[in-house]
Order: structure tokens, then C-alpha cells, then sequence
């Protein structure tokens, strides 16, 4: 099974979800993870996505989507926060390895977006690094707050909206890319427990494309 080369962000995305509805069944077809796949690639990649996720360690990109060496171009961090690595590495991808469609994957029970709660909502302190994690995910936080939301899949949606927001915001590149008709950039989150996806956010996607 060959996943790359493919002409439209929304093709990239149909693929992208359809591995996960496998992934949810039980009936992942493991594709590209072979010796043959391996020696194809040596030479180059050509992903299909860049994918932008939390680094929480039940997120995995290529096994929640079924997908092989090669497929995608992923980047992680906790809270899928972005600086200046994240934004250049995600610009790498749709400018140097043309991929057609963005991802950024969000998921419940994250603890980033906990940790931002609680440091707003209960004054809990945060030490070294985290601090800045904690900080890049407090006006998700704060958003969802003065909105009257209160249920984590809310905070969840908002922080995926928002990190969207940001990255189109911050990449000239991406949003011209987007702006253009060449990319897309989709907001997902993931179900830990059920293990299935679904669109908060959409940009550049056709008008029929569904997004919640």
C-alpha cells in the first residue's frame, strides 16, 4: 500500500481518517512497514502529511492512523505547543517536502492543558520548562474559561482551534500556502478510550469537506 503522491489536502485527509476507522476496528492493515518500504525510502521521503501532536506517549501518530515509514512528517510536543522549531519544521514539510495537508492533533485527559488549569484555576505553581508549555497553553485556557465551557473535550477543542489560529498566524508561509489552494490545515482530536478522531477546525478544505 503507497501513500504518497497524493494531489489534494483533502485526498491526504481521507486517508488520514480511513486508516483511522481501521486503527478503531481492529483491522489495521500495517502498511509500508516492510524491508521493500525501508530500501524504497533510503534514497528520500515523500510524506503525504505533517502532522503536529501532543507528545503524549498513547498518541502515536502512525498507529492511530494506520499508517508506514514515510507516510508522515511528525512533529511533537507536549500540549502540541509551537515556537520557533516547531513552525520551521512544519514550514520544512509543506515547502521542501510539498505535503498538502497539515494536522494538528489534539487529544483528552492531556496533561499540558490540565497543568494550564490548574495553574489558573488553583494558582499551582510550575518549575523550569514546563513553566513555558504551561504559559503557551494558558490563553486556550483562559478562552474556553470566558466561554463558560467546563468539560475537558471543550478545553481540548479550544486548544486545538487555538494552536491552529496561532500557526496560521505565525507562518506566512502555511497561511499563503493555504490561502493559495496548495494546503490545508485540520484541527483533530483524539479519543484515548475509543481511539477515533474527529474535525474541530478546518482551513482549505473544500466547502463539502464536514467540520465541527
Amino acid at each position: 500500500m503507497t501513500t504518497t503522491g497524493f494531489k489534494t489536502p483533502a485526498e491526504a485527509l481521507e486517508v488520514l481518517l480511513a486508516g483511522n476507522l481501521r486503527f478503531v476496528a481492529g483491522t489495521s492493515a500495517h502498511p509500508n512497514q516492510d524491508a521493500a518500504r525501508r530500501a524504497e525510502l533510503a534514497p528520500g521521503q515523500r510524506p503525504f502529511a505533517v502532522l503536529l501532536g501532543c507528545s503524549d506517549s498513547r498518541l502515536a501518530a502512525e498507529i492511530i492512523f494506520d499508517q508506514g515509514l514515510g507516510d508522515l512528517f511528525v512533529v511533537r510536543t507536549a500540549g502540541h505547543v509551537l515556537g520557533p522549531e516547531v513552525l520551521g519544521s512544519i514550514e520544512y514539510g509543506t515547502s521542501v517536502l510539498d505535503c498538502r495537508l497539515v494536522v494538528v492533533l489534539g487529544h483528552d485527559s492531556c496533561g499540558a492543558v490540565a497543568a494550564a488549569r490548574a495553574a489558573v484555576e488553583d494558582g499551582l505553581p510550575t518549575t523550569g520548562y514546563v513553566r513555558d508549555v504551561v504559559e503557551r497553553v494558558t490563553p486556550s485556557v483562559l478562552a474556553a474559561r470566558a466561554a463558560g465551557l467546563e468539560a475537558d473535550s471543550d478545553f481540548i477543542d479550544v486548544h486545538v482551534r487555538h494552536t491552529v489560529d496561532v500557526l496560521l498566524d505565525r507562518s506566512r508561509v502555511l497561511a499563503d500556502q493555504v490561502a493559495s489552494g496548495h494546503a490545508a490545515v485540520v484541527g483533530l482530536a483524539y479519543h484515548l478510550a475509543e481511539g477515533n478522531t474527529r474535525i474541530v477546525t478546518a482551513h482549505g478544505l473544500p466547502a463539502a469537506q464536514p467540520a465541527v
